[in-house]
Parts: C-alpha cells; sequence; structure tokens
C-alpha cells in the first residue's frame, strides 16, 4: 500500500527526443524511476531501442513538434516535459512551450539545453546563433511563466574526448598532441547516460524548480594538460606538446567556413574562454547536481579514457 502511494505521487512524463541517445537514456530512467512514462515519436515503426522501451512500460505516442494537435494531446496527458532534440533544432521548441502554456497543467519544463549555460557563453560573436537560440528559448519559457528547470553538463563525453581535443582525429595521439591555450582552462565532461540520471533526479524535487542545475562532477573538470597527464599514464609514455595561442586559434575559426568551424569554435568557447568554470555555480543562483545528489554513479574522465585503450 505504501508502495502504491510513493507511485501515485511520481510525476508522468513526457520525453520528446526519445529515440536519441540523451533521450533514451532519459526515458529508460524515467521509467526506471517509476515515472510513468510518455515518448512522442514521430514514426509509429518500432525500432529495436523503441520496442525495449515499449516493452519496459513507455507509452509511445505518435506526433512531432510540428503537429500542435499532437503536442496538446500528449501535453494532455502528464505533468513534466523533457525535451531532449538536438541544437541544431532548439528553436523548434516555440509551438511546444505555446502548447504548454495553453494547457496550464505542466509542473516542469526541461528544455534542450544541455551543454553550457548559454547565457554565460563567451563566443556570440563566431557561433553562428549556436548558443543565442537556446537563450531565446529560455527567454520565451520565462516570459510564458512555464515552471523549468534548466540542466547544464558542459560536453558530452563523445564530444571531443574520444581524440583527446585534437580535430580530424578518431582517437587518441600517441605520439604528439596540440594543446589549446595555455592547457591550464578548465571545461566539464559528462557522461550521456549521467546526464539523464541527474536529469530525471531533478523531476519531483522543489529545491531545483525555476532553477538550473549544473553538473561539474569531481573527476570530470579537466584542463587540457590534465587530460595529457592521465592520457600519458596509462600508455606510459610523455607526448609531444605543441601550444597553439588563442590567436591561431580565432584565425583558424575565420579561416574555415562555417559548419566546419563549430568544433573550433567549442574548443576556443571551452578551453580558452572557459565557459564551464569561469563562474561560481552558487553566486550565478545555480544548484549542483553532484552536491544534490551523490547517489548518482557516474564515469569520470579516467574511466571514460580506459575505454579508449
Amino acid at each position: 500500500m505504501e508502495d502504491d502511494e510513493k507511485k501515485k505521487k511520481k510525476s508522468r512524463v513526457l520525453i520528446i527526443g526519445a529515440t536519441g541517445r540523451l533521450g533514451y537514456s532519459l526515458t529508460r530512467f524515467s521509467i526506471e524511476s517509476g515515472h510513468p512514462t510518455f515518448a512522442l515519436i514521430r514514426n509509429p515503426t518500432l525500432s529495436d531501442s523503441l520496442k525495449s522501451l515499449s516493452d519496459a512500460g513507455v507509452t509511445l505516442l505518435k506526433g512531432s513538434l510540428e503537429d500542435e494537435g499532437s503536442l496538446a494531446e500528449a501535453v494532455s496527458k502528464v505533468d513534466v516535459v523533457i525535451s531532449a532534440i538536438p541544437s541544431k533544432h532548439v528553436l523548434d521548441q516555440k509551438l511546444l512551450i505555446k502548447v504548454i502554456k495553453q494547457a496550464g497543467s505542466i509542473k516542469r519544463f526541461i528544455p534542450a539545453e544541455y551543454g553550457a549555460n548559454p547565457d554565460k557563453t563567451q563566443v556570440s560573436d563566431l557561433d553562428h546563433g549556436f548558443y543565442s537560440k537556446k537563450s531565446e528559448i529560455k527567454r520565451m519559457i520565462e516570459s510564458e511563466g512555464i515552471p523549468y528547470t534548466y540542466i547544464c553538463c558542459g560536453l558530452f563525453m563523445r564530444i571531443l574526448l574520444p581524440s583527446l581535443v585534437q580535430p580530424g582525429l578518431q582517437s587518441p595521439p600517441m605520439d604528439k598532441v596540440t594543446v589549446f591555450g595555455d592547457g591550464n582552462v578548465k571545461a566539464v565532461f559528462v557522461n550521456d547516460v549521467d546526464v539523464a540520471a541527474f536529469t530525471i533526479k531533478t523531476i519531483d524535487d522543489p529545491r531545483t524548480l525555476n532553477k538550473t542545475l549544473y553538473l561539474r562532477p569531481p573527476g570530470n573538470i579537466c584542463s587540457m594538460n590534465d587530460l595529457v597527464h592521465l592520457w600519458e599514464g596509462k600508455i606510459g609514455k610523455k607526448l609531444e606538446k605543441t601550444f597553439v595561442t588563442e590567436d591561431q586559434v580565432l584565425k583558424k575559426i575565420k579561416e574555415t567556413l562555417y559548419p566546419d568551424n563549430m568544433e573550433m569554435v567549442f574548443i576556443y568557447s571551452v578551453f580558452i574562454k572557459g565557459d564551464h568554470t569561469y563562474f561560481d555555480i552558487e553566486s550565478s543562483g545555480g544548484m549542483n547536481g553532484t552536491e544534490l545528489y551523490p547517489d548518482v554513479k557516474y564515469m569520470t574522465v579516467s574511466e571514460f579514457l580506459d575505454t579508449l585503450l
């Protein structure tokens, strides 16, 4: 009986983007955490991943971010909406925000933020609107008075880390390494699965309502020099370092056509401007996810590098 009462209190959750890597993990954690979970699916054909979600108890709803009717129907079934669509489609959430506002019953919306806090980045003249579009969505959510939680997790480990931040490489270098800036600026890396685990923890937590949750797990806050040192320890040899200055990075960004220059823009943002770590979480009004949820086990950068050996 007590378990039934607990289950009743669990918010009903709608995941948009459940077929993506992050979205799939969010959906799994949501259903495994006891939340009645729904996934908005454009194509009703059951892929292996969708079948596994369905088998786990997830309710699949046909619809899309362009179809107001299907959005309204899906939103009417839940208390919480989580969007995990790709960053390049972030403005596609506008109709969803309109539907959530009209419904008036959503207790929390977690938009497709993730990554760096777009309001804290310092590369707006270089990123072709990548971050300003995310900020636009945030302002829209806030102006409509929609309850929210923003998740800022730095970089997913699958981005930049597999090459040890070496553009053009698919695996870490074994002899020579390029270091951007002085190599001492700290970045944050978090595994997609762990981002999902932290995100689902916030759903019914009043502490994170209308707040930004930052993920800066100890062991995952690393400078380029830290990364090189870690990798050298694992392969048992020193790498020959070449340092690239800020001016050289900017020159490379300006000489490279969009979108091919975006990898260097992210490197500039993270490892030269320090957009993940130049500010203090608490003084900026945010919440520290690893402090709020110490029970969440996460992969460290060192453990991720072990998988590349």
